[in-house]
């Protein structure tokens, strides 16, 4: 069990947790659809601190409150049923923010999570496409990336399932609905706010620097003067992550503590 309330630091997880919520302020009432554990208790976060007219999605449904994560027998309140068909309209109106994962992501943010290699005689089959080119060009993405590397950070990918700046603009009309949010991962918050839309440095974790960002790219990074340090979670998202979304601790599975 994970406790302690306020009274201890913020662990990496916690931190890296609080970073990511923040991908949903001002979203207001749209699909919270964060995919993976971390991702999940962000979401939960955001929805039970500054936006609480998010939906968050627990596939078929929508609910209500905030419910632990990893506890199967937890009650969960359903504010309404979305069976699978159903999210197509939600996905294709763009009111959904989906938090993805990347094996790979270049400095315009496109994104590979499908195979590593020829993709006509792929190293190493992944995941596949799933729905990331439908997400990516109809409503807004964020991605959560717990290992930041070289080998994620590319300068190019192997092949391309979620759309970055560069191949949404070639779409014209077609591609004017595409939006990234931020990028999260285990050393910094990264986001595409330069007027080519090209990967900036917007924060470094605690425990990390500029120059162990830049190391673990693989592209140059727009960097804008003095980068600042992530903020913390503050004691009452703290208590909220440790007391009622992750009693259990999951999030130190995805984020160890150093």
């Amino acid at each position: 069990m994970s406790g302690g309330g306020a009274t201890t630091p913020a662990t990496r997880a916690e931190v890296c947790v609080a970073a990511l919520a923040e991908t949903f302020r001002g979203d207001g009432e749209v699909v919270a659809n964060p995919i993976g554990t971390v991702p999940v208790i962000a979401g939960r976060l955001a929805r039970a601190t500054f936006e609480p007219a998010l939906l968050v999605a627990d596939p078929p449904a929508l609910i209500e409150g905030t419910p632990p994560v990893g506890d199967p027998d937890a009650g969960k309140t359903v504010a309404a049923w979305i069976p699978f068909r159903k999210m197509f309209d939600v996905v294709w109106s763009g009111r959904r923010h989906v938090i993805m994962g990347a094996s790979q992501i270049d400095a315009y943010g496109n994104q590979n999570f499908a195979l590593i290699g020829d993709p006509a005689k792929p190293k190493a089959q992944l995941l596949g496409f799933r729905g990331a080119p439908g997400n990516t060009v109809n409503h807004k993405t964020s991605y959560w990336i717990p290992g930041h590397s070289t080998r994620c950070f590319v300068e190019r990918v192997d092949v391309v399932t979620g759309l970055g700046y560069d191949r949404a603009a070639a779409l014209g009309p077609a591609g004017r609905f595409h939006r990234l949010g931020l990028v999260v991962t285990d050393l910094a918050v990264l986001d595409f706010d330069t007027p080519e839309h090209r990967m900036r440095l917007r924060s470094v974790h605690p425990w990390a620097s500029v120059d162990d960002v830049v190391a673990a790219t693989g592209f140059e990074l727009a960097i804008d003067g003095d980068v600042p340090t992530t903020a913390e979670p503050g004691a009452e998202a703290l208590r909220l992550i440790r007391e009622v979304i992750d009693p259990q601790g999951l999030r130190d599975r995805e984020v160890p503590p150093s």
